[in-house]
């Protein structure tokens, strides 16, 4: 745990947050921030799409189905955790769900770091697992958001309204998060290792740098969001913690069972336990706009995200380390 705390990647993050907290006028310029997220992205799907093209994909099939099994089955428990525990309505309970149903990108990104630091090898093909968890989650969020079972079950002055389903699906599809991820895992794949040497120092040997500064600007804009734990109450800070716990438990067992390394289930219990707050705000955006976006974004942001990023990501592993001990 404390060799964590010690990484530059994780401790620009909690330089970021001091900076945000001391009101001090620290800020990494927007042009620059929105770059970083285009080069994570793609990297992260270049990555993926290298190791993949020497990659056997039989292997993948159990895994990606156990991927796809928690991208149900999240949001779903989400939810219902949401709704009958917290009291909280429908439409927001649905948003939430989608973004712990989702995952974050840059989370993935940083237990590659953790467990090429410690050197514990992973499959190559768990990129594609982090595209797969990405889209069902969302689909899942808005179904519950549609489904209104009694005139009871609709929100004061809520009408039923149709789903504009393709400027909703063009959003999930070709939105920066997923094609970037997914545009990285062919070009990668389709280059494989020999080809792809010559750009190697700009995306792989740079990435562990540019993910300390994305992380700076994330601690920044997590500082931001402290102020917005006043109004969640504490239910939802106590969810934003133990849901990550539960749902990091459930996918290290699922990555066991589907043959997966215990790198690989780590990596799995972790994109089980992040939060989107990219693609899935967006997607929320424009299919639920009567959902309060600081509901999802303060939980997934301020809550989940910083505590997966220091303590989280270490106790998959230590998970991990005792499901396949």
């Amino acid at each position: 745990m404390l060799d964590n705390l010690l990484d530059p990647v994780i401790l620009c993050f909690v330089v970021g947050i001091i900076a945000g907290l001391l009101k001090s006028d620290l800020e990494v310029p927007k042009p620059i921030y929105e770059g970083l997220s285009l080069y994570l992205l793609l990297t992260i799907g270049l990555k993926g799409g290298v190791e993949l093209a020497k990659a056997n994909l039989l292997e993948a099939v159990f895994p990606t189905i156990a991927a796809m099994t928690l991208g149900i089955t999240i949001p779903c428990v989400s939810y219902f955790v949401l709704r009958k525990l917290g009291r909280i309505n429908r439409m927001d309970s649905a948003s939430i769900a989608a973004h712990y149903g989702s995952v974050s990108a840059v989370t993935f990104a940083v237990v590659l770091s953790y467990l090429h630091r410690i050197n514990v090898a992973h499959e190559s093909f768990v990129t594609v697992l982090l595209v797969l968890l990405e889209i069902p989650a969302i689909a899942v969020g808005i179904l519950f958001a549609r489904l209104k079972g009694s005139q009871d079950d609709l929100e004061p002055g809520e009408e039923k309204t149709p789903i504009e389903w393709r400027p909703l699906l063009h959003e999930v599809f070709f939105g920066k998060s997923i094609y970037l991820l997914v545009a990285g895992l062919v070009v990668g794949y389709g280059a494989g290792p020999e080809r792809i040497a010559p750009v190697t120092p700009l995306f792989f040997d740079l990435f562990k740098g540019m993910l300390a500064v994305f992380l700076l600007e994330m601690g920044l804009i997590t500082s931001k969001r402290v102020g917005d734990l006043k109004s969640t109450g504490l239910f939802l800070i106590a969810f934003g913690i133990l849901m990550p716990i539960f749902n990091g438990a459930i996918g290290v067992l699922l990555g066991y069972v589907s043959g997966l390394s215990m790198g690989g289930a780590t990596v799995l219990a972790t994109l089980a336990a992040s939060a989107s707050y990219i693609a899935a705000p967006a997607a929320m955006q424009m299919a639920l706009p009567k959902a309060n976006p600081t509901l999802s974004l303060t939980a997934a942001l301020a809550i989940t995200f910083p505590f997966n990023i220091v303590f989280g990501i270490p106790l998959y592993f230590w998970m991990a380390q005792h499901v396949f001990a």
